[in-house]
């Protein structure tokens, strides 16, 4: 069945060869796309050029426009104001991506695949705001620090500190503040960033052969907007090369050191900056009771814009890099990717791989790439080499480590026979979160029928090796009709619906498959003969995934809810719960199964129904016999135990009873007592 999406009575497709460079089927692509109007779909060879007037007619009658070029998409837009189009226009790559390779004739479904992704609406993109007003610290240690205070001063307000400076000359003109210090901490983000300074003192007007500084003094703090790191020592903020606003350059690399002024001097005003990830807190398992439950987000950040905040995290987006690490591993949706939602990517991803088989492909890869490194890549293959295989459709992403197991899920149940992640060798951001992401698919694609080479990661800068890895994915993967399901709503459940899809489209259809240690998926094990229904579990559970029945002592358990944050097995007084990493098909969007279910106790006076009896036994059992209250002359008060609140407080008032009459405590141990006890003391005496 064809791919249906919102088509436009208006809408118009234009495929242009490039100059006759490549041969795409218009009518095929049109055919598949659902264009079969009059009109609906324009094919050219130089849509830049001799052919601009079918742009401009098309223009004049069209809602929509799919233009099949994104070499040209400024000068074609240029024109589109020209000639006053007021409807959307979508700008998709179908050559260098499809048509400039070896495999060109194949090519036709990955080209209907990319034109069916490109038509869709492109998501909102939240941001936040930094402000600069220029005020700039340059930390070095000689003159350089002092020149490029001299080449910004006109455009910054500059503070130049040396650290440890030797013999340097007093400039013959005072620009800008010269201090000395160390800076022993740095935080913050371009607009905001706070130093913690030690060995900080002002130089002296009097200065004559070299620099002389007044009284220092540790621990001063300085605020400024731009740090600029000339002092050739290790970075002062963690992944430095992704921090706002802080510029570091080797002092002697004088190239270097250009490129770093110039930059500084645009950093002056208001800046819109990707809001990356939209964290809900009341869904993070961070912690409860301040006990450590799920650290994963804490553990790949690169940046340290996440810290804990209480029960949860928080995730400071100024300082966040958008790397999506914590959103690819966070197991409840508490982080999730912005840029764009992880439903609006499965979403794409569906429109992509269902177009593909309907126009007749086969054994699909989805090639995860950024813009920055993959495109470049994949336009040098096309230009000088071979091209991409026609059956690997690549995916543009903020980052390829934003990609988690919902997103390798569904393409797999929408009829992929592969999946990966192209990086460059030497990646701005930490692989971490996809080290991950392998540990979990290393135990299901197996278990699913598929190989473990199905998903790869591939770091190379040379066209030529990035080829040789697509070559050389699986093919030739039996699957049944990919799965058709719409992926909407919150990241968990999403995710959850993509996995069962999975299984249900999979060579293979295990009910159960066991997983590392760490995997956000799994069982939660109760030793029914020790657990006495505290419920403790319960209070400590941040996903619900434990829950009591309020009409009877039971404790019951949701597993597809589960993220195996271990909060509850830290919780439980009597260490009768494990976990047992899993994914357990049956159990998505199963109803819950009782893990402990006991009679209520009834009440030894009136026999009213309260408690348990396990919890009631096990507390007379601790207390009886070993505790003054209920031991010697007090043992009948052990029978208060079994007793519901009213019959407790009835017999307890009748009996007089006072619950500080008990033994006299002993003598709280002074100073005086353990030196009075020191055996030297007792020689002297």
């Amino acid at each position: 069945m064809r791919e249906k999406s919102a088509i436009s009575q208006g809408e118009m497709l234009l495929v242009c060869s490039c100059e006759g460079t490549f041969s795409p089927n218009a009518a095929a692509l049109g055919a598949t796309l659902g264009l079969n109007g009059a009109g609906a779909i324009k094919a050219c060879q130089h849509l830049c050029g001799a052919d601009r007037d079918l742009l401009a007619k098309a223009a004049a009658t069209a809602s929509l426009l799919t233009i099949a070029c994104k070499q040209e998409e400024p000068g074609l837009r240029d024109l589109l104001e020209e000639v006053g189009f007021k409807g959307e226009s979508r700008f998709v790559d179908i050559r260098d991506s499809a048509g400039w390779s070896s495999e060109t004739a194949e090519a036709g479904p990955k080209m209907a695949a990319l034109l069916a992704a490109g038509r869709m609406a492109p998501p909102a993109l939240p941001f936040v705001t930094l402000e600069s007003q220029g005020i700039a610290l340059i930390y070095g240690r000689d003159e350089v620090a002092i020149e490029a205070g001299k080449k910004l001063a006109e455009a910054l307000d500059i503070t130049v500190m040396l650290r440890e400076p030797k013999v340097i000359m007093p400039p013959a003109r005072r620009e800008f503040p010269i201090v000395k210090g160390r800076i022993r901490t740095a935080k913050g983000y371009l607009g905001a960033f706070e130093l913690t300074v030690d060995d900080f003192a002002l130089s002296l007007a009097s200065s004559r052969g070299s620099l002389a500084f007044g009284p220092a003094k540790n621990g001063a703090t300085s605020h400024c907007d731009l740090v600029i790191d000339l002092s050739g020592e290790a970075p002062l903020i963690a992944a430095d090369g992704l921090r706002d606003g802080y510029l570091r350059a080797d002092p002697r690399d004088p190239l270097a050191v250009e490129r770093l002024i110039a930059k500084a001097r645009d950093l002056v005003g208001t800046f819109d900056k990707p809001k990356y990830i939209d964290f809900k807190s009341e869904l993070c398992a961070h912690s409860r009771s301040k006990i450590t439950g799920c650290t994963r987000c804490l553990e790949v950040c690169p940046t340290g814009a996440i810290a804990p905040a209480g029960d949860s995290v928080a995730i400071d987006p100024a300082i966040c890099a958008g790397c999506g690490g914590c959103a690819s591993v966070c197991p409840t949706g508490a982080a999730s990717y912005a840029l764009p939602k992880a439903d609006e990517l499965m979403r794409k991803l569906r429109t992509l791989l269902r177009t593909y088989t309907e126009a007749g492909g086969r054994d699909a890869v989805i090639l995860f790439h950024d813009s920055s490194h993959g495109d470049a890549l994949i336009n040098a293959l096309a230009r000088f080499g071979d091209g991409l295989p026609a059956r690997v459709i690549p995916v543009l992403v903020n980052e390829v480590t934003q990609v988690g197991m919902g997103e390798i899920a569904a393409s797999f149940a929408f009829g992929a026979a592969g999946a990966a992640f192209l990086a460059s060798a030497k990646p701005k951001h930490d692989l971490l979160p996809l080290d991950k992401l392998k540990g979990l698919t290393d135990a299901l694609l197996p278990g699913l029928g598929y190989p473990t080479e199905a998903l790869a990661r591939i770091e190379t800068d040379d066209p030529d090796a990035l080829l040789a890895a697509l070559r050389a994915m699986p093919s030739g993967i039996t699957t049944l009709t990919p799965a058709s399901f719409q992926p909407i709503g919150a990241k968990r459940p999403a995710m959850m619906l993509a996995l069962r899809e999975w299984q249900a489209h999979a060579p293979q259809k295990p009910e159960q498959i066991a997983l590392p240690s760490g995997a956000p998926f799994g069982a939660v094990k109760v030793r029914e003969e020790g657990c006495t229904l505290c419920l403790a579990c319960v209070s400590a559970c941040p996903v619900s995934a434990l829950t009591a029945n309020p009409e009877s002592p039971e404790l019951r358990f949701q597993e597809d809810l589960c993220v195996q944050c271990g909060l509850c097995q830290a919780t439980c007084p009597e260490k009768v719960i494990s976990l047992e990493p899993r994914l357990d098909f049956t159990a998505i969007n199963a109803a819950p199964v009782t893990l402990k279910q006991e009679e209520p106790y009834p009440c030894d006076h009136c026999g009213k129904l309260f408690g348990t009896k396990s919890t009631i036994e096990t507390i007379k059992a601790k207390l009886g016999g070993k505790h003054w209250m209920f031991s010697g002359p007090n043992a009948d008060r052990l029978k208060l135990i079994g007793y519901c609140d009213d019959c407790r407080i009835e017999a307890a008032t009748l009996q007089g009873f006072d619950p500080y009459a008990g033994p006299e405590r002993p003598r709280v141990t002074t100073t005086e007592d353990y030196f009075r006890e020191r055996p030297e003391d007792s020689d002297k005496s």
